[in-house]
């Protein structure tokens, strides 16, 4: 057994280590977001969601979904050791759009604005 086959096992166990971790991160949020929306609709304000509570949670559910989608890719990049450029591409149309669905119009400036335009234009054209 020579420091390649070493290297390669020691890689895997990180790999698998970090994924077990990542599957508790992503379940914990899955229960903390019914948490939210359990407080949210039956709790708070039954069945009356104002908008801030609404975007919230709309924000908090793109989150895990990212979340998702990055374990995923991490498992595939174990499993067949490529990383899948469009699965990449849609996590980060995700996580911009949730920031903007989380960005308040009146406290943003033009600039901003248009850079965020542009992100979202070079990823949807990529």
């Amino acid at each position: 057994m020579d420091a390649s086959d070493i290297l390669k096992k020691y890689e895997r166990i990180v790999y698998l280590v970090l994924i077990i971790l990542f599957a508790i991160i992503v379940t914990c949020s899955i229960g903390e977001l019914v948490y939210i929306v359990y407080l949210n609709l039956f709790v708070q304000t039954p069945l009356l969601l104002e908008n801030s509570e609404l975007l919230g949670i709309f924000g908090y559910f793109l989150l895990v979904l990212i979340g998702v989608e990055l374990l995923a890719t991490v498992a595939a990049y174990i499993n067949e050791k490529v990383i899948h450029v469009e699965v990449v591409i849609m996590i980060a149309i995700i996580a911009t759009v949730r920031g903007v669905i989380l960005l308040d119009p009146t406290s943003t400036d033009a600039p901003s604005m248009f850079g965020i335009a542009a992100i979202i234009f070079a990823l949807c054209s990529g």
